[in-house]
């Protein structure tokens, strides 16, 4: 059965949508121009006599408002129930969904046009430029051309999603495959180097059934940004940043440049300890640390190794999963533990509906997709999460993330719907890590997940403890910044054409060694496709907004601190419990995306993005590392290309 349809081309739609003959911008053929006579084009219908007024754009952009409620509203429904249950049928009515947003999204953005020749009050304005935005994956103009896109898509979600690591000697043996969450375990855990290969080449293996339709999404998605005037998707994409897309990737590039000393130290002291482990030979002498080794299956970030990279062994245990096991902490507990840091805050208990309807653990009885996100499914604080959730510290950290998503979503869901939504969606990504940035040994300690930690009030020890703490901190945080960067550095040139589809493969790999210092640990060839072992390429999720978020966050913290009268270094802080932070964080969220993100960001007293604040904040660890570095020989080949 289809639950919606909508005729794209023409002056009828099923769904209310806005008309199809409608009034457009004066256009005039070269023969008309030259006998200076103006000819008024629409897609179909007489000519309109009379400019539109003021008063016709507030009727259109509230008759948009209402449209996109019941169609976001539909086709978040549909995705709920596909990546909650990974089916064929539901596959094609999440495609089905998609599709008629988006070929929404594009008549309603052309249609927009027709107010360009209008002064248009600044709420008006922003609706507009938005509602050029709004459609992450453009829709194409030919119809066929639109459900196809919508069909790979989801597709490649759901392969994604369906996938299993096996055996390369044994393909066809199940009981030799496994899911991802398996892989993650074993590469956290294992520091065996044969052993952690098998399971890294198993999984980016699984990416090259992608690649064919990765390539075909790129042609249509392409063809659905030049529709609505852009040169490639990566140009849309790099539009909503309240600057150009120029401006966008020399900001980018500002603040990479003032970070990147320190992950160059971080990345030094890991690559000297990895080697007194592994031995030169498997490192390798040309400066690089093979993306096995980092304990995470796309070396984003390199907490599991913090137990062979601990400064001071004995200076306070940090092994929150430690504790989280003994505790034998459910899936639902874990997620209280986030509820009572933002109700501290003074924001409110989650709704009763969020316990009832989100997705905590893998379900027996069918395919899931396991990634962590948060959704309002009904744009009307419909609040849940989809994540498979273990008694461990990186969960424990995301559903922090995730919860603050869901109170973003929460703040804002009373505004119009285009602006339902993050000032720029770093915004939406570093809420809730600004939070986990409050998850200081102290607060651990009054959790009782901070193990059997020594007297704080001990100088030597504390100072030892604090560069410990620092150093598991930036293992997430530091060490994944030229990650985060470089998927969409690397998707940018793919839509441009830059780099072409015989050599996807190759390009990744050359940012991965440029920017992050990672390599392959064996050849990978063009008959692989590697990005898409990434659920953030198949599932076209832009992914700069996790470099700004990880910038943000910082600078959030930086500023909910003072906020809270903290004194003393910024690493100090924990602004749990106060509601004057919890003011003004409101604040900022209940704007959404009403306002240019710059003026979101001043409701905390910032300006602008500003790295200063990370660079604050790990002031103790970067000493340490200098010093623990020194004499050492490090090629650091990261660097922005």
């Amino acid at each position: 059965m289809r639950l919606l349809t909508v005729t794209a081309l023409g002056c009828t739609t099923l769904l209310a949508t806005v008309s199809a003959c409608q009034w457009f911008p004066p256009a005039r053929s070269q023969a008309t121009a030259d006998a200076g006579e103006p000819v008024y084009v629409t897609r179909s219908g007489p000519p309109f006599e009379a400019a539109p007024t003021l008063d016709d754009a507030r009727a259109f952009f509230n008759k948009v408002d209402g449209d996109l409620r019941r169609l976001w509203v539909a086709r978040d429904r549909a995705s709920w129930a596909n990546q909650t249950n990974l089916t064929d049928d539901t596959d094609a009515i999440a495609a089905d969904a998609e599709s008629a947003t988006a070929a929404y999204v594009l008549e309603a953005a052309r249609d927009s046009r027709r107010f360009d020749t209008l002064q248009l009050p600044p709420d008006l304005a922003r609706m507009k430029q938005l509602l050029r935005l709004a459609q992450t994956v453009p829709a194409p103009d030919d119809e066929a051309a639109r459900r196809e896109l919508a069909q790979v898509g989801a597709s490649m979600a759901s392969a994604y999603g369906k996938a299993r690591a096996c055996d390369a000697r044994d393909p066809q043996n199940a009981a030799k495959c496994r899911t991802i969450e398996e892989v993650e375990h074993t590469l956290a855990s294992s520091r065996d180097y044969d052993v952690q290969l098998e399971a890294w080449k198993s999984w980016h293996d699984t990416g090259a059934a992608t690649r064919a339709s990765y390539t075909r999404w790129v042609t249509l998605a392409n063809q659905g940004a030049h529709a609505l005037g852009f040169a490639d998707v990566g140009e849309l994409w790099r539009s909503g940043y309240d600057m150009t897309p120029g401006e966008l990737v020399g900001e980018v590039h500002r603040l990479w440049s003032e970070v990147k000393p320190l992950y160059d130290e971080l990345h030094c002291y890991t690559r000297t300890r990895l080697e007194a482990r592994y031995g030169k030979e498997k490192m390798g002498a040309h400066g690089r640390i093979p993306a096995h080794l980092l304990g995470n299956i796309w070396a984003q970030e390199w907490t599991s190794l913090y137990p062979m990279l601990e400064p001071y062994p004995g200076a306070g245990s940090l092994d929150v999963t430690k504790r989280l096991v003994e505790k034998k902490t459910s899936p639902t507990e874990m997620v209280k533990y986030g509820e009572r840091f933002f109700t501290s805050l003074g924001f409110d208990p989650l709704p009763s509906t969020f316990w009832e309807r989100s997705m905590f653990a893998r379900p027996r009885d069918r395919e899931v997709v396991c990634h962590a996100s948060a959704w309002d499914v009904t744009w009307s604080n419909d609040l849940r999460i989809k994540m498979c959730i273990e008694p461990k510290e990186d969960d424990f950290v995301t559903i922090h993330h995730e919860l603050g998503h869901n109170y973003y979503f929460h703040q804002y869901f009373n505004q119009p719907m285009l602006f339902q939504s993050g000032a720029n969606d770093g915004f939406h990504e570093g809420i809730g890590d600004t939070l986990a940035l409050s998850i200081t040994p102290a607060y651990l300690k009054k959790l009782g997940l901070l193990g059997d930690a020594r007297d704080v009030r001990d100088a030597s020890m504390g100072e030892k403890m604090v560069i410990n703490q620092q150093l598991k901190t930036a293992l997430q945080r530091v060490a994944f910044l030229p990650f985060g960067l470089l998927i969409d550095e690397w998707r940018w040139k793919v839509f441009s054409g830059e780099v072409p589809p015989e050599k996807m493969n190759e390009a990744w790999w050359d940012l991965r060694r440029s920017i992050q210092g990672v390599e392959p640990p064996v050849a990978r060839g063009e008959d692989q496709f590697d990005p898409g072992a990434k659920y953030h390429v198949p599932g076209a999720t832009p992914y700069l907004r996790y470099f700004l978020s990880h910038i943000y966050q910082f600078q959030f913290y930086r500023a909910l601190c003072r906020a809270a009268g903290h004194k003393g270094p910024l690493h100090e802080c924990s602004f749990e419990g106060s509601k004057a932070a919890g003011d003004k964080l409101k604040a900022m969220l209940a704007l959404g995306a009403s306002k240019p993100w710059q003026e979101a960001m001043a409701q905390l007293g910032e300006k602008g993005a500003d790295a200063t604040a990370i660079l604050d904040y790990f002031a103790p660890l970067r000493a340490h590392l200098q010093k623990a570095n020194a004499g050492k020989s490090c090629a650091t080949p990261s660097g922005v290309r």
